[in-house]
């Protein structure tokens, strides 16, 4: 089958699966997971979506979310809209003809019509009840901001991730003395984006907080300016690109503000012209004159901040923040460092901060072997295992998380005790001043590799970051074999779970399990997570 067969095969499944397409009211991606805004979730068949191949698990939010891991996910989702829309265009009805003479039809198509559209309101009515519910519960004001911030950067994801990957490549030329007439290329390929990155910052974050991009784009624009380096503010020249990322998105909002108050008071008929000349004036000089200067000290503390723990305390640091990134990533609080990362490339060219939280992964993928070992006579639980190791491997977590050690309970502990392990080891040797850093954000376990960067050379950074992965699979192995499973708990799930006379034809291939997997705990479909991982 053509892969775009497969994909559009894909998306076919779940369509039906999900309600259909009067079901469904928005579509969006992330770098793992297929966003679904749905009317109503009764609707949804969890179950049958887990035996699609293709579908790695699901995890519900404000949005349903089915996992189909990096990739996939960007290839099945335009296949799905076009489907959801070719549906809809299929519904529409035909326009009412002129009425002919002759014997009435059986069935009365303006009426079926009608029905059609009450029930359409009616599901409407019922999924706004259950969604507005869902949103109250999740939707505090500082899960709401953080949420917001995690839209503005996490579109940015794939040209960090592609640039980041040259930058990688020309820097190995580079040391090899290989391609020389290449590589200034090559620099260039990998610098431009982030020479400009404030640019697409503001363009995003006037689209998120209600503004026109564009404009959001233009005032932000001002950070990286050549010109601003004759201009004087606070007592000092600025410098292009002063306030990086922190000071475009603060200009960004600002100019949506401006806007706003423009759209309220100026007259219609002058609004075109002066709208946003103001915008732009107004939030220009403050940007200038003072958030380029207050974001680029906000900015210097943050890199100062990440530099002095990792030198001061980094086995301690590292042990801390591999332990707990899975329990701030089920609070949805890790989005939080989504704009510190993004700094820290900005001003040293890598983050410090994303191999040590990558090991929070591989403590996942340690306690999922354990939990093979410890059940060996639960056949449903060792195919979920299985078939998702390979994605956990790659540093999509969801199958594993959701699938086996959250439901279990104390499996997710210890894989958390494994993944602090593994930040230490990595915490330690930032200590002793050998950084390990990503040069992009997204991409964890063994999809890092091609990402990272450092002061000592590639091949010291690429063996301490595998020995980071080595301590946490072990550590997450060990703590999940010994500590991972009380007497009942082994009792419960240490038995087959096929009915008498079952057989594991439908099993294979299922990345979470088959409709006979148990049910331990909150599964996927139970288990609110805010934005992805």
């Amino acid at each position: 089958m053509a892969p775009e067969d497969k994909n559009r095969a894909t998306a076919a499944a779940i369509l039906p699966l999900v309600g259909g397409a009067a079901n469904v009211d928005s579509i969006a991606h992330c770098m793992t997971r297929l966003r679904l805004g749905l009317h109503d979730r009764s609707l949804v068949d969890d179950e049958a979506l887990k035996a699609i191949p293709a579908v790695m698990g699901m995890v519900e939010d404000d949005t349903y979310q089915i996992v189909l891991g990096p990739g996939t996910v960007a290839r099945v989702t335009p296949e799905f809209e076009r489907l959801v829309e070719e549906s809809r265009e299929a519904a529409t009805p035909a326009p009412a003809s002129a009425p002919t003479s002759g014997p009435a039809p059986a069935s009365d198509p303006a009426s079926a019509s009608a029905s059609e559209a009450a029930s359409a309101e009616e599901l409407a009515s019922q999924g706004a009840a259950m969604k507005a519910a869902r949103k109250a519960k999740n939707a505090t004001p500082f899960k709401l901001f953080l949420r917001r911030i995690a839209n503005i950067f996490v579109p940015l994801i794939p040209a960090l991730i592609g640039c980041g990957i040259i930058a990688g490549l020309n820097g190995l030329l580079v040391n090899l003395g290989w391609l020389t007439s290449v590589t200034p290329a090559l620099a260039a390929m990998a610098s431009g984006f982030m020479a400009l990155i404030a640019v697409f910052v503001g363009f995003n974050a006037a689209k998120e907080f209600g503004g026109t991009p564009i404009l959001g784009g233009a005032v932000a624009a001002i950070i990286v300016f050549p010109g601003v380096a004759n201009i004087e503010a606070f007592g000092q020249k600025l410098s292009p690109g002063q306030g990086g990322v922190l000071g475009a998105l603060g200009a960004a909002v600002l100019a949506v503000y401006v806007e706003k108050w423009c759209r309220r008071w100026v007259p219609e008929a002058l609004d075109v012209l002066v709208t946003p000349t103001l915008t732009v004036l107004v939030s220009g000089l403050v940007t200038i004159f003072g958030l380029m200067f207050v974001a680029g000290e906000v900015s210097t503390a943050i890199g100062s901040f990440a530099d002095w723990l990792l030198a001061n305390g980094g086995a301690g640091a590292g042990f801390v923040l591999g332990g707990l990134f899975l329990p701030l990533v089920m609070l949805g609080l890790h989005q939080a460092l989504i704009p510190i990362h993004t700094t820290l490339i900005e001003q040293q060219g890598y983050t410090v901060l994303l191999p040590i939280l990558a090991m929070a992964g591989a403590g996942q993928v340690g306690a999922a072997v354990a939990v093979y070992f410890r059940l060996p006579r639960n056949g449903s639980v060792r195919r979920t295992i299985k078939s998702a190791l390979p994605a956990g491997l790659l540093g999509v977590g969801e199958p594993l998380i959701y699938g086996v050690s959250l439901p279990l309970g104390r499996p997710f502990i210890t894989a958390c005790v494994g993944g602090a392990f593994g930040g230490g080891f990595i915490g330690l040797f930032n200590q002793l001043g050998d950084k390990v850093g990503s040069t992009a954000i997204g991409p964890s376990g063994w999809a890092l590799f091609p990402l990272l960067d450092g002061n000592r050379g590639l091949g010291t950074t690429v063996a301490i970051y595998g020995g980071g992965l080595l301590v946490g699979y072990l550590a997450g192995f060990l703590a999940t074999y010994f500590f991972g499973f009380g007497k009942e708990l082994l009792a419960e799930f240490n038995v087959s779970q096929e009915p008498a006379g079952a057989t594991a034809s439908g099993a294979p291939g299922t990345a979470t399990g088959t409709a006979s997997a148990p049910a331990p705990g909150p599964g996927p479909d139970q288990t609110k997570e805010p934005a992805g991982l």
